[in-house]
């Protein structure tokens, strides 16, 4: 990722272009006036699930606290053009294989080193996904069940269940997912 993204910059001209406190914002989207003001400060990087709860609750993307712009006419995403997400709480590189987020679903290219987790803790968001190992081995927690993956395994899953993927093996882990309604 070439540029960094200045998210908390962007939530809040979204959170004052909706017209919303930091009071309101927390109310509707159950995160604290704390965080959301740490955020907003860039003081704190927020992690997925917060970040999904506060793009919903301000009626937008998360793609586009990013930065995105809508819809994009190119269908295409070059291999060198994809945009690249690292979150906090989370130790894999997400690109986003879709031009955009604003469509039905959303198409995920995620690497993991060995041993690393997508997350430190499980997360849960609305819908359902589905993966695919390209390289390497991954152990897909969703619930209180595990699945082993190795290449050219595929699973899919309701994303209300708490779920968090772990590279397994001894090389970097490559893997793409779909997931509707998208959630970055």
């Amino acid at each position: 990722m070439s540029d960094l993204i200045d998210i908390g910059t962007k939530l809040k001209q979204i959170r004052k272009n909706a017209k919303m406190n930091i009071h309101d914002l927390s109310l509707k989207a159950d995160v604290s006036a704390s965080m959301i003001s740490q955020i907003e400060r860039n003081l704190v990087s927020p992690s997925v699930t917060v970040l999904y709860k506060l793009a919903t609750a301000l009626s937008v993307s998360v793609g586009f606290l990013f930065g995105e712009e809508p819809l994009n006419t190119n269908p295409v995403v070059r291999k060198n053009n994809r945009k690249k997400l690292h979150l906090n709480n989370s130790n894999g590189v997400y690109e986003l294989l879709t031009p955009d987020t604003d469509r039905q679903i959303e198409f995920l290219y995620i690497s993991l080193k060995p041993q690393e987790k997508t997350y430190i803790e499980p997360i849960t968001h609305e819908g359902e996904e589905c993966g695919y190992v390209i390289k390497g081995q991954l152990l897909v927690i969703v619930g209180q069940n595990e699945y082993f993956l190795s290449e050219g395994d595929s699973i899919s899953f309701k994303s209300s269940i708490p779920h968090h993927y772990l590279n397994v093996g001894d090389i970097e882990c490559v893997s793409v997912w779909a997931m509707t309604p998208p959630s970055f």
